[in-house]
């Protein structure tokens, strides 16, 4: 049994692209994903908040691929950014890409900055597997 995600009818519809609740089954195994920043196998950081996102939510479905899992294993994200995206269609772009089933449970964080300057976008995961 996969992540089941619901939309209550007792709490206000998503206000974005993005589900209410991810509910993990008892016999998954959790996988506590470290944020992923925008960064390819050679360690190069991508130019672009847009580009950074989609790479880091690539990332964490090779991390989760590598358990057994797919993106439907993903319960939910947290997504840190430094500025504002000037292209939310690419945002939606991967989004689609990568959650071709519909988006997890997701929160969005503006911050004052990250680890480097050059990277815009740290994403955080929770995934469950058999």
């Amino acid at each position: 049994m996969s992540v089941k995600f619901v939309d209550p009818d007792t709490v206000p519809a998503p206000a974005g692209g993005y589900r209410n609740l991810a509910i993990i089954p008892s016999d998954q195994r959790v996988l506590a994903i470290a944020g992923q920043i925008g960064n390819r196998m050679d360690g190069s950081i991508i130019n672009g908040l847009e580009a950074q996102y989609a790479q880091a939510l690539a990332n964490i479905n090779a991390i989760v691929t590598s358990e057994g899992g797919s993106s439907l294993d993903i319960a939910r994200i947290t997504v840190f950014l430094t500025e504002k995206p000037s292209d939310w269609q690419s945002i939606g772009e991967a989004n689609t890409k990568e959650f071709p089933e519909g988006p997890p449970a997701m929160s969005w964080i503006y911050v004052a900055g990250l680890f480097r300057p050059d990277v815009k976008v740290e994403i955080e995961a929770i995934a469950a597997v058999s």
